[in-house]
């Protein structure tokens, strides 16, 4: 029995919630908000297969690019702090 009991004690909490969240419309404002939400879904335009594939290979080079640029910036403000620091 005392390894069914923290079951058993989350299985009353659970149905207490869910007792109380019916007893105050909770639960009907949720299922109205799940159908409203389907709906709204079905009128999006989603993308083609291949239009999402094309536009995951361009944030792929984009993001490439844009780490290349940093590091390069990056080696360039170390040389140029370096040479400040330690003048020669």
């Amino acid at each position: 029995m005392k390894d069914y009991l923290p079951f058993l004690i989350w299985f009353a909490v659970i149905g207490a919630v869910f007792t109380f969240a019916w007893k105050q419309g909770q639960l009907a404002r949720l299922a109205a908000y799940v159908a409203a939400t389907q709906q709204e879904l079905k009128k999006c335009n989603w993308p083609s297969r291949e239009e999402l594939i094309q536009s995951t290979v361009l944030i792929f080079v984009v993001i490439g690019l844009l780490g290349i640029f940093t590091m390069g910036t990056d080696q360039i403000v170390v040389y140029l702090v370096e040479r400040i620091i330690k003048p020669s």
